[in-house]
């Protein structure tokens, strides 16, 4: 478990740089993935933000963009939701290049967007999450093991886009064909009853927890991003005792699946009060309905702040130039050596 305490003292203790030490930097969004939209609306909220701090920043959107001029930059401040840009495949590119980049590094990132694998690793180190099975297009509704309700989603996917909640075996073939149409991977989960939290994540914090409150069925596409009767409670409601638990949850969970630099952790609570990891987001949104700019405001962290010490991030751990050239040379291969 990890001391929120101490976490929060490091947080609030953050030294800042010197805008010339992030160089030229890349901020990557839109994308070609379905959450394309809210990728161009993160983006350029967070490229304002950068170029008001005086961060030589430029936009880049590798849906009409080269990402050839990418090895021109210094660093990257990545802001694609979804496939291609949470999943591993920039950040496997940007290693490639020997580019900074921001967030979680290429396994993270990969299992993070795989909820049937970030759920059997959760199982295997006891992190509570609620029971499931997998399926794809073809699967017998029939077989469905699972007590109603329950939550089909695609197993790669994000903003609750292709998600439905099932009441009964009936509407179960419709709910798998829509997911079916996301992602060849389905995942069926228990549906909890009560209430749900999300916790962001920044530098190894802990952020304070903030409540969701929808009018919807669940916290779907429409309550995340159109909707203004979605409410969010920060504070959360609960005790300090209770939010810091969620928050200990919330950080196991993310070191779990290899995430790390910013995030955000999605947890149910039930009735009596157990809690059940849903997710983990690695590249969550930067809109003005996003749940990681409230919480960071609640910590007494502006948007502007906010987006540097995200920035920040791209400066963690050892950054390794693995490009062909650069494995050449460290082997001794260039020039006969």
């Amino acid at each position: 478990m990890v001391d929120n305490m101490h976490a929060t003292l490091r947080l609030g203790a953050t030294m800042q740089r010197d805008v010339e030490e992030y160089g030229r930097t890349a901020v990557l969004f839109g994308g070609n993935a379905a959450e394309r939209d809210i990728s161009l609306s993160s983006g350029k909220a967070v490229l304002d933000a950068l170029r008001e701090n005086g961060v030589d920043a430029e936009a880049l959107d590798p849906k009409t963009d080269s990402l050839s001029v990418l090895e021109q930059f210094d660093r990257a401040f990545i802001v694609l939701h979804g496939r291609g840009g949470e999943d591993g495949t920039i950040q496997g590119y940007l290693e490639t290049l020997g580019v900074a980049y921001t967030g979680s590094r290429v396994l993270g990132s990969a299992i993070a967007m795989d909820k049937i694998r970030s759920k059997q690793l959760w199982q295997a180190q006891a992190i509570p999450t609620p029971r499931f099975i997998t399926c794809d297009a073809n699967t017998d509704v029939e077989q469905c093991s699972l007590a109603f309700p329950v939550v089909v989603k695609p197993a790669n996917e994000g903003s609750s886009l292709g998600m439905s909640k099932v009441d009964n075996i009936a509407a179960l073939a419709a709910a798998i064909d829509l997911a079916a149409g996301f992602d060849s991977e389905i995942l069926i989960e228990e549906w909890v009853r009560g209430m749900e939290y999300t916790v962001a994540i920044l530098a190894d914090t802990a952020l304070p927890v903030i409540r969701i409150e929808t009018t919807t069925q669940f916290y779907d596409y429409d309550a995340k991003y159109l909707r203004d009767d979605t409410r969010y409670r920060c504070p959360c409601g609960l005790s300090p005792e209770q939010e810091k638990e969620l928050q200990e949850l919330a950080l196991d969970a993310f070191a779990a699946v290899s995430a790390s630099g910013w995030g955000r952790v999605d947890i149910m609570v039930d009735h009596a009060g157990q809690a059940y990891l849903i997710e983990v987001n690695t590249v969550p949104g930067m809109t003005d309905h996003s749940l990681v700019p409230k919480a960071a405001k609640a910590a007494g962290l502006s948007f502007s702040e906010l987006v540097l010490r995200i920035l920040d991030t791209s400066f963690t751990g050892a950054h390794i130039d693995t490009s062909a050239g650069a494995m050449f040379v460290e082997h001794g291969v260039v020039n006969g050596l």
